[in-house]
């Protein structure tokens, strides 16, 4: 514990370093002042929500050393399972490509549709992030992750050309931005979703809206304290704001993760990374409700009423956690694999190991009873 000495010393250094620092304050109050004459009350509209979600990575791993295999699958909030496959860091790449296509060059999976829709054929064509393992060196696991975001992205682009019965938004876990693909990949696939929507259109006079919700974000972290002393989004209803480049750009360590086709059309580099236009969300009528980062597909910013409004109601009835979309909540639900289903996963490894070790399977069940960490004790 700290002495009393100490705790004055570290009190004075603290008020000092704020001191220092109070300009840092004002400058992020002026900097999120205009926004809160530029708020807007969401009027609710009846449109069917769905949402797309992968399972997270790290609660889905069926670890057993030296073997560490993640498994991708990809659910709807309607529980329709669009892809579940299992992959190890040392799988190999070429394997990963042949899986995509038939052997006549088809697509055989949605991101083998995706990839030749993109003109690529290969996994490390679509993503600088995807490299062939080379021998002798340790072989990186976060490529396995990229993979996954990119089977995501495939799904989505798959999903925009079934038939809808109804005009539907779709919300998507995360951000509407990505930089795993390679090169101007990412634009090229943009394009292709707002065709499929636009198609959707004209075929079956259904509106196809998408939108991307985020649990943190670093404008929101930036700007959160600035927003409550500025009275922006302390409102009795449901309100939104739409997030201005500028203030996205400072909020980002690389100013492309902020910069749109709005702000490349301004004379900028080219947009490779950025799908939607940031807004800051209150589903909640109290003033201090949660509010949360909404990014809109960029070629339907302008409809962000008709988006919001169509998430109010199912954000109104968000469980467990408040106001914040239904849909999501139930994708992620259908999504985790967990007690039961992930045991029998887990023992599937044990099984796999035991038939390939022969002779030497009896080994694999005495050290299956040996404790893995024995100096977890200390903490019961």
């Amino acid at each position: 514990m700290f002495d009393p000495e100490t705790i004055r010393d570290l009190k004075d250094a603290i008020a000092d370093c704020i001191g220092a620092d109070q300009d840092v304050l004002d400058t992020l109050r002026a900097e999120i002042r205009p926004l809160r004459n530029a708020t807007r009350r969401i009027q609710p509209r009846a449109t069917t929500s769905i949402s797309l979600v992968g399972t997270d990575g790290g609660n889905n791993q069926l670890q057993f050393d030296p073997f560490l295999i993640q498994l991708v699958r990809v659910v709807d909030s309607s529980d329709n399972e669009y892809c579940l496959e299992a992959v190890s860091p040392t799988t190999e790449i070429a394997k990963l490509d042949t899986r995509q296509f038939n052997p006549d060059g088809s697509p055989r999976t949605a991101l083998g549709e995706m990839m030749s829709y993109l003109g690529v054929c290969t996994l490390p064509a679509l993503s600088h992030m995807i490299r062939p393992s080379q021998k002798g060196k340790p072989v990186s696991p976060s490529w396995v992750q990229v993979y996954r975001e990119l089977v995501e992205w495939a799904i989505l682009f798959s999903i925009l050309k079934k038939d809808f019965g109804t005009d539907t938004l779709i919300v998507c876990d995360g951000l509407l931005r990505s930089k795993v693909f390679a090169g101007d990949l990412f634009p090229k696939l943009l394009a292709g979703m707002n065709k499929r929507i636009e198609d959707q259109w004209e075929r079956s006079r259904r509106r196809i809206y998408l939108a991307g919700v985020a649990k943190h974000s670093k404008v929101l972290s930036r700007y959160r304290l600035a927003m409550a002393l500025e009275d922006v989004l302390q409102c009795d209803y449901p309100a939104y704001v739409e997030v201005p480049r500028d203030v996205e750009v400072k909020a980002y360590l690389w100013e492309e993760f902020a910069r749109g086709d709005d702000r490349a059309g301004e004379g900028g580099e080219i947009n490779k990374f950025v799908g939607g236009k940031m807004f800051l969300v209150k589903f909640g009528s109290h003033r201090r409700d949660p509010i949360w980062p909404v990014d809109i597909f960029l070629e339907q910013r302008k409809d962000a009423q008709v988006i919001l409004g169509s998430m109010l109601a199912d954000a109104i009835n968000g469980f467990p956690i408040p106001h914040y979309p239904r849909c999501l909540q139930k994708a992620h639900e259908n999504a985790a694999l967990v007690d039961f289903d992930f045991d029998v996963l887990q023992d599937f490894i044990y099984e796999g190991v035991r038939g390939s070790l022969g002779v030497d399977a009896g080994t694999l069940d005495a050290f299956q009873l040996q404790d893995a960490d024995p100096a977890q004790g200390r903490y019961r």
